[in-house]
């Protein structure tokens, strides 16, 4: 079925509402990293930095199931099959649900020698310790929430989606500030700020159930784990995404340890959460791309796939443009913001990290929404294999390689090397594949 037309408007609203709902989950760390560099100095930033790769795990697990769920949602939705969309979201939210107990009970009783594993010293272990604990305890609620903001999102309520997120992030954020500054609760408040984040999104998106909007049903009868299994697979990209970020973390941290210690593993947080930061931008697009390629898929509305594709290359290649000019001029400022305790060779490591490191971000939004793209599409193959190569195959060694020849810039040079040889295989994939669809 070919439709004409122009989904212009569309492709604005789902995605402007996409970006503020992704910045505003990008704040769950954002908003730690900045109060715990101000209330913890730089051990807290350390030990930060240290636990962002298990939440990575757990966040690129919940994500997965969303946007998985979500996908092949709206393109049951679009080819008309509502029983099919109940069974959808009975066996995603159930499966996800049980799974995400294991990460809860990973908290509970391995959260030591997990920090240990990490590289938590005597310094920073205690604050590492509490920060997994707590995170992973509450994974069930990053789990839930996840879930049913892809459900609502791709039931045609972006706003309400966009809402539970931005109000969520905006109480971590008062949250933050009470509990580690008048509180003075430290590491312990700070995530316990992070977790309540999700329960609250979880009330609100609970409105579209509850006033009885949703399109989405649980059926009991309708559960299958191998329908969760190819929605597991259909977001899997975003899975290994999280993954990769995780490894690179890891990666990262022990190579800029050897080379400059604790003082460089917390000018890498700051990095590494401004980098949040960027990305969240590029997936707010690729996710706000997603519910309309999705459904035209199902309608076999070609020309709105391709019209949603060639919007969503140009917003992130401008915007990328616009973050990357922001670092690149104004890098002393962004890096005081951390600085509390105004380390002049954290401030000297993180500026030169600034400006080399997000070189690589209109490469990275290139690759983004190519590797949504075609998620989007039921094509888990190329999706996965592009999360893959510039994360875990690409960016790994050439940390390592470059890191030998050109010390601290060869680790922060690594990303853009990764990103650029994968944009070069992102576009063949697109060239090879953009006829079929």
């Amino acid at each position: 079925m070919k439709k004409s037309g122009n989904c212009f408007k569309e492709f604005l609203k789902y995605t402007l509402l996409s970006i503020f709902g992704t910045l505003g989950v990008s704040c769950y760390i954002f908003t730690d990293t900045l109060f715990i560099s101000m209330g913890m100095g730089e051990s807290g930033l350390t030990a930060l930095n240290l636990a962002i790769p298990v939440y990575s795990f757990m966040y690129g697990f919940c994500v997965m199931m969303g946007v998985g769920g979500g996908t092949r949602y709206a393109i049951a939705r679009g080819e008309g099959s509502l029983e099919k969309a109940d069974e959808i979201f009975t066996s995603t939210f159930t499966a996800g649900l049980l799974a995400s107990f294991f990460f809860m009970v990973a908290g509970l009783l391995f959260s030591s020698p997990l920090s240990k594993l990490l590289g938590a010293d005597n310094t920073v272990f205690e604050m590492t310790d509490i920060y997994l604990k707590v995170l992973l305890s509450f994974a069930p609620a990053f789990l839930i929430s996840n879930i049913l903001a892809g459900f609502v999102r791709n039931d045609g309520a972006p706003r309400l989606a966009m809402a539970a997120t931005l109000i969520g992030s905006f109480s971590n954020v008062i949250l933050d500030y009470i509990f580690i500054f008048p509180m003075n609760m430290g590491m312990l408040g700070a995530v316990l700020a992070t977790a309540a984040s999700p329960v609250i999104s979880i009330c609100i998106l609970s409105l579209h159930i509850i006033k009885k909007h949703n399109n989405f049903h649980f059926k009991i009868k309708k559960l299958r784990f191998s329908t969760a299994f190819s929605c597991a697979a259909t977001g899997a990209s975003a899975f290994v995404n999280e993954i990769a970020n995780a490894a690179v973390v890891i990666v990262f941290n022990m190579l800029i340890l050897n080379i400059l210690g604790n003082t460089g593993v917390a000018a890498y947080g700051v990095i590494a959460n401004l980098a949040i930061v960027a990305v969240a931008v590029m997936s707010g697009i690729s996710q706000g791309m997603q519910p309309i390629i999705s459904r035209s898929y199902g309608e076999g509305n070609r020309l709105y796939i391709k019209q949603t594709l060639r919007y969503g290359l140009i917003f992130a290649l401008i915007l990328s443009a616009v973050i990357y000019g922001i670092f690149l001029i104004f890098p002393e400022p962004i890096t005081e913001i951390f600085n509390s305790e105004n380390s002049a060779e954290l401030r000297d490591v993180a500026v030169n990290g600034l400006r080399l490191y997000f070189s690589a971000i209109p490469f990275a939004a290139f690759n983004i929404i190519i590797c949504n793209y075609f998620a989007a599409l039921k094509m888990a193959l190329p999706a996965t294999g592009i999360s893959l190569l510039k994360g875990l195959l690409l960016l790994i060694p050439a940390a390592v390689l470059l890191s030998d020849f050109l010390g601290i810039d060869g680790v922060w040079l690594s990303y853009p090397t990764a990103e650029i040889l994968t944009a070069a295989v992102s576009l063949g994939l697109l060239l090879k594949n953009y006829g079929k669809y």
